[in-house]
């Protein structure tokens, strides 16, 4: 097995710690509920009145690009962020959209002699990629100096190969989390779950009153991933869930035919999945989210699996967070309710005055409170005012992460080599697409996905 000891950054992942987070969020979820604000909306530009607060760089003259791979909302939020930075320092920046794999994306631009100033990457293992192909700078001082400042250590780790800091992760995200239409679960007497089997039980509640329960994004591959991860790593524990991270253990190991068989007791039944399998698999994530929350009482179905950045997708909805669009966390189905990280990280990609400015500016409280209030957006930035959210619900989930403080389980799929975790159409991505058409293939698909693994890791 090749090292992977700066691929994937130590997370100091304690159960315990993973337990109070998940407990945390148990709490502040169900306290929520009062608050109608809607979360993506375009009332509030989220501009900070204490901008002073940190100092950058005139840089009148100078111009920069900015890759991602967000789209709609998403990017268009953040482009409020580039343009506070543009006020503050007279830089002039253009965000350069980006598609899946972001490496193989930024790979035809720097063989053009055309790359970004700054990339932002959605993996650790991206970045460790951008490392080894000598793309990535490190971070300089004053960059330095602001991530120290207002991330914890776990944060900034991830961030790093090696002993150098390369990485300000922007963006972080709650990926142990459904949401589910209020008035169908009201209809219906369904109550919100703790465990797997309380899950199945709410589903067949729902089921019974007329409403599918599930809405599942399958033409999307990584939404799949997540599903599995957060069964996985409830059922399997977390020192299981570090290793099939790294590949030191099988995906023909026992734990994870169990996980797939948990699974397959929703993704298996096609009248829990709004379309069917075939449904699904021609499902994109946005879709999957707003026919949850349109249709009144009878959507498509009742509940969607992901993130808080589901509510930038609600946003597009008439649904209020707190109100239409509620949410609970992802049911324990061992022993502890799993907490599952994400995140994106600004990489400089051209050293200079103006990148180092900008990663310095995102490392910042002052550009998360622009985005925050906008909804869908989460930081790890330990000095954001939980204030600035938009609602109870986006508040209390962004407290309970940064009081986790270094304790908390990274995306796995994120973890992995591009080629298996992070690619459309191939790897992980493609391996659920086929077990969520075909659930009754344990073996089958364990043998692929351990197959596709081995390519990737090396070993």
């Amino acid at each position: 097995m090749r090292s992977t000891s700066n691929t994937i950054r130590t997370r100091r992942t304690v159960k315990a710690a993973a337990t109070v987070l998940a407990g945390a969020l148990a709490l502040s979820l169900t306290a929520c509920g009062s608050d109608d604000d809607k979360s993506g909306g375009t009332g509030t530009t989220g501009t900070k009145a204490s901008g002073d607060a940190l100092t950058l760089p005139k840089l009148d003259g100078t111009t920069l690009e900015v890759a991602a791979v967000w789209t709609g909302p998403e990017q268009a939020n953040f482009k409020k962020v580039l343009a506070e930075f543009e006020k503050r320092t007279g830089a002039k920046v253009t965000f350069v959209p980006a598609q899946d794999p972001i490496i193989n994306f930024l790979g035809s631009k720097i063989a053009g002699g055309q790359p970004p100033d700054v990339a932002m990457l959605p993996q650790p293992g991206a970045i460790k990629q951008a490392v080894d192909k000598k793309w990535a700078k490190p971070l300089g001082a004053e960059a330095l100096k602001e991530l120290q400042k207002n991330y914890s250590q776990g944060w900034q780790d991830i961030g790093k190969v090696g002993s150098e800091q390369y990485g300000v992760y922007y963006k972080a995200a709650n990926k142990s989390l459904i949401w589910y239409n209020a008035k169908v679960f009201e209809n219906a007497g369904a109550s919100e779950p703790k465990t797997w089997d309380e899950l199945l039980t709410t589903a067949q509640t729902v089921y019974d009153s007329g409403v599918t329960p599930f809405s599942i994004p399958g033409a999307d591959g990584w939404p799949l991933t997540d599903w599995f991860e957060n069964v996985y790593l409830s059922q399997a524990g977390p020192e299981k869930y570090d290793q099939l991270a790294k590949h030191e253990i099988k995906w023909t190991d026992p734990s994870v035919k169990e996980a797939l068989t948990t699974l397959a007791q929703i993704w298996g039944k096609k009248d829990y999945v709004a379309g069917g399998a075939d449904g699904a698999l021609q499902t994109q994530f946005p879709n999957a989210v707003t026919q949850t929350f349109t249709g009144g009482d009878q959507p498509k179905a009742a509940m969607v699996y992901e993130g808080d950045f589901v509510q930038v997708n609600i946003a597009q909805t008439d649904a209020k967070v707190g109100t239409d669009a509620k949410v609970f966390p992802f049911p324990k189905v061992g022993d502890t309710a799993p907490v599952v990280s994400g995140g994106d990280a600004a990489v400089i990609l051209k050293d200079s005055a103006g990148a180092q400015a900008l990663a310095t500016f995102l490392a910042s409280p002052d550009a998360a409170e622009i985005q925050a209030p906008l909804g869908g957006y989460l930081s790890p930035n330990k000095n954001v005012d939980p204030a600035t959210y938009p609602n109870d619900v986006q508040r209390k989930i962004a407290e309970a992460l940064v009081a986790a403080g270094d304790d908390f389980r990274f995306d796995m799929s994120d973890q992995a080599p591009q080629a298996f975790g992070g690619t459309p159409g191939k790897g992980e991505w493609k391996d659920l697409q086929d077990f969520l058409k075909n659930p009754t293939d344990v073996a089958g698909i364990q043998a692929k996905l351990e197959s596709d693994a081995a390519a990737a890791y090396g070993n």
